[in-house]
């Protein structure tokens, strides 16, 4: 709606997960260099963690985005709030298998696991790596599915993994994970991101203008440190607040996002838990 009147090619800042828009703050090309590390070494599995809205789900898309698909077999899940059977169907499903039981009653594990073990071995011997990212793992409750997850990197052949298991999650998904000592001990790289800081909100702000196609100055001098303090830094919130504050200053006719536009679209960071 207000992205001809800003001078923009499309809006800013939508909280997706598009790896154009990300921001590579140092704490993220740190966090993105970890798991290429996980994956490109051929590690059993990686951790990333993280508070809501600080840019887990869209570290892993701009890693998805960079693996070669020629080398590369992937599976990204989404959304793992499922039973250990529906969570093996999807991954297996993902990596290309088509032949799975349909019916629940047909449905085995040792089926499913038989099938992606001869995935894994084909793209092994085309000399692929398989990958497969769980996000959102905090939702997963059930310690019988981390274990059954952990049983995931017995696919092994002569000391080396099959397949390579990243997860992402929120912060509590770090205390889930260490009462499963044994999968713990598998992890190669566990990282966590936090909130940007003050100065970085700036160039988060700044960056995803760019891409948006405007370079000219939108934000009146100051403001970007306003927008961190309401925001705590939090992408997610930043891009809530940018993206409220633009339409408003477009009813407005406004020429720069300033202090009173901010002000009428956000709340003090202590208002919006």
């Amino acid at each position: 709606m207000y992205e001809a009147y800003w001078g923009f090619t499309e809006k800013p800042f939508e909280n997706t997960p598009d790896p154009r828009f990300l921001y590579h703050s140092p704490q993220h090309e740190e966090g993105l260099s970890r798991l290429l590390y996980v994956v490109s070494e051929g590690k059993g599995a990686g951790l990333l963690t993280g508070v809501f809205g600080c840019g887990k789900t869209l570290l892993g898309r701009t890693l998805f985005k960079e693996l070669d698909r020629d080398i590369y077999k992937t599976a990204f899940i989404a959304n793992p709030f499922l039973t250990y059977t529906e969570l093996l169907m999807h991954i297996a499903y993902n990596l290309g298998a088509r032949d799975l039981p349909q019916n629940k009653q047909d449905v085995l594990v040792n089926v499913i696991l038989e099938r992606l073990g001869e995935i894994l071995e084909n793209n092994l011997r085309d000399g692929k790596k398989t990958v497969v990212v769980i996000d959102e793992a905090h939702v997963i409750v059930d310690r019988n599915v981390w274990e059954e997850l952990r049983l995931l990197l017995n696919f092994q052949r002569d000391n080396q993994f099959m397949l390579t298991l990243l997860i992402l999650g929120q912060p509590e998904l770090r205390e889930i994970i260490e009462s499963n000592k044994q999968f713990s001990q598998r992890l190669a790289v566990k990282f966590h991101l936090g909130p940007l800081n003050e100065k970085e909100t700036e160039e988060y702000i700044r960056h995803r203008l760019n891409v948006a196609g405007r370079s000219d100055p939108l934000f009146a001098p100051g403001i970007a440190a306003l927008i961190f303090k309401k925001s705590g830094g939090i992408p997610r919130r930043i891009n809530h607040i940018c993206d409220l504050a633009l339409f408003a200053g477009f009813g407005k006719n406004a020429v720069l996002i300033d202090e009173q536009i901010i002000n009428e679209v956000s709340f003090d960071r202590e208002d919006n838990q």
